[in-house]
């Protein structure tokens, strides 16, 4: 088992927490936390022990998962790699990409693996499709109610950063250019967006983020030559609507004609949710990528450049 620490216990954190309890591949070794009647509640929860500076935990740990406020993660992480330790960190990965380079050069400099949690890429809805994506034109929306955490952030690096990172884990082409506009409404920074990504192969990505909305929701479609397909990351459920030729054996299959002529029909094809656990499964490949000394699925060079154009998102809105 590789002995792990958790630093930050806040929403994210205590999941994390609950988790590597009852883990069979990390033993975890206690956590960090500044808030004194958090602290005790976790200690009093899950009989775990408390540390209160990065010095002792270090000398406890092999890896850590630091789920703290943004501006905290490159402090943290540095010191965490300059010790060696295998680093996940929650995203956004840092405050700015400059940060972010660096923490790239230092895991890479002692052959450590940096994680980033960027958790939709682990979501059932996704994994079931993942292998089918093609897209050549992408809509997605992720709302939610304004929150009680996380307002430290645009909803670009809260929400649709999310979004930002799927794409670019589909779209294998570089960016021709981005359009954005947005506005603040409650908080200090932009409460909702909206986001034109388009690729030098044609692909376009339409997202919208927004943390003022009466209905949650977090779904995406991806359009390409043969088929539709809708991933419903709330659910965990996807579903592919696919044109193939007409085989006539289903009396009951919707048909039309394409624009040679030819008889096509429609198949619907749903994906069920595999009952995953996502966070469960990062810490999965984090351990895994440790064991095999090999980058994860969302390395922090992923992290850095979903970043990079998140920020470029927000500069289009004239905020940086």
């Amino acid at each position: 088992m590789i002995k792990i620490g958790v630093i930050g216990c806040g929403h994210l954190g205590e999941f994390h927490i609950k988790l590597l309890i009852r883990s069979k591949k990390f033993d975890l070794k206690g956590f960090i936390e500044t808030d004194d009647v958090k602290s005790q509640e976790i200690e009093k929860k899950y009989n775990l022990t408390r540390f209160y500076d990065l010095d002792n935990f270090n000398n406890e740990i092999e890896a850590v998962i630091i789920a703290t406020p943004t501006t905290s993660h490159f402090k943290i992480a540095k010191f965490f790699i300059q010790q060696k330790k295998h680093v996940f960190v929650e995203k956004p990965i840092t405050s700015t990409t400059k940060e972010a380079k660096e923490l790239i050069l230092l895991v890479n400099k002692f052959g450590l693996v940096g994680q980033v949690g960027h958790v939709e890429r682990f979501n059932s809805a996704y994994l079931n499709v993942k292998n089918l994506l093609n897209p050549m034109f992408i809509e997605a929306h992720r709302l939610s109610h304004y929150p009680e955490r996380g307002t430290d952030v645009s909803v670009v690096l809260d929400l649709m950063i999310h979004d930002i990172d799927i794409v670019l884990s589909i779209v294998d082409s570089s960016i021709k250019s981005i359009n954005a506009n947005g506005t603040k409404v409650i908080s200090n920074s932009p409460d909702i967006v909206n986001a034109r990504i388009e690729f030098k192969n044609g692909c376009v990505a339409n997202l919208t983020a927004s943390r003022i909305s009466l209905k949650k929701m977090r779904k995406m479609r991806l359009f390409q030559s043969d088929s539709y397909i809708s991933i419903d990351f709330d659910s965990g459920k996807s579903e592919q609507v696919k044109i193939v030729d007409h085989d006539y054996n289903n009396k009951y299959a919707l048909t039309l004609k394409n624009f040679d002529g030819h008889e096509k029909e429609i198949k619907i094809l749903n994906y069920e949710n595999k009952n995953i656990n996502s966070i469960e499964e990062e810490h999965n490949n984090f351990y895994k990528s440790i064991i095999e000394n090999k980058k994860p699925e969302v390395s922090f060079d992923d992290g850095a450049r979903a970043l990079d154009i998140a920020f470029l998102i927000l500069n289009k809105i004239g905020n940086d």
